[in-house]
């Protein structure tokens, strides 16, 4: 269910402007409507860090978040003593994986953690969203993670992400990664991914509006830069040149 509320455009702030808080964009321009969520077996839980709670326009937790009945929203810097991560991490009903590559990394697409490791447990799934500096102070402030078993694999297909630069291959942005995980948990059975054209379409769509928005000169809140028709990106040099977002394993 959408949640609206009262925010104030930046050109008049005299009038209200309607927003929807799931997906976190104004109401009119809501990518979220209709979304009929998946339900998954594995159940993700996205660290966010606090500026991607609401101030990145590009950001794909939200989205992320909307088109997944089983995942849920965890914002801070520290997890060291988060109260939700340790209910979590207490629940005997539960095996947590932190999706971050490392030597010791389980790899997904070979069946890790296998049925024998899990033990009827259900696999919960902690997804670092943030950019990779942030990503790496979260994780450097947050000693409970390094604990934690680690989860990993080698992407289908390089990043769609079009509008932002990845900082090297095989990165991906949350949804990318989420979709990645739910592909590779479902060749064998250890959860149903029901509907696998979802979450690239909710990506595509996210990035068509934000393109749009950055080559309409009327939008006053968006950094108007000439879009590139044939590869559907910024022109060179006007994207971040580092951005994004979440972890794969190396191959």
């Amino acid at each position: 269910m959408e949640v609206l509320t009262n925010h104030p455009p930046l050109l008049d702030r005299t009038v209200p402007r309607e927003t929807c808080y799931r997906c976190f964009r104004p109401a009119a321009h809501c990518l979220c409507r209709g979304i009929q969520p998946l339900d998954t077996r594995t159940r993700f839980v996205l660290l966010m860090h606090p500026k991607e709670f609401k101030r990145e326009k590009a950001a794909t937790g939200h989205l992320t978040h909307v088109a997944l009945a089983n995942c849920e929203i965890v914002v801070d810097v520290s997890f060291e003593h988060n109260a939700r991560l340790h209910a979590l991490l207490a629940d005997p009903r539960l095996f947590v994986v932190l999706l971050y590559p490392g030597p010791r990394a389980l790899d997904l697409a070979r069946g890790e953690p296998s049925a024998e490791v899990l033990r009827d447990r259900r696999l919960v799934v902690l997804v670092l969203d943030a950019t990779w500096a942030c990503a790496r102070k979260m994780l450097r402030l947050s000693p409970v993670l390094h604990a934690l078993p680690r989860v990993a694999l080698a992407p289908s297909q390089p990043s769609r992400y079009r509008i932002k630069r990845q900082p090297q291959e095989g990165c991906l942005a949350t949804i990318e990664a989420v979709h990645e995980v739910l592909l590779a948990l479902a060749r064998d059975g250890r959860d149903h991914y029901e509907d696998p054209a979802l979450l690239p379409a909710l990506f595509h769509r996210m990035q068509d509006f934000q393109i749009a928005c950055a080559a309409d000169p009327t939008r006053a809140n968006h950094h108007h830069t000439r879009a590139v028709p044939d590869r559907g990106t910024f022109a060179p040099g006007s994207a971040p040149a580092t951005k994004r977002r979440v972890f794969v394993r190396d191959r």
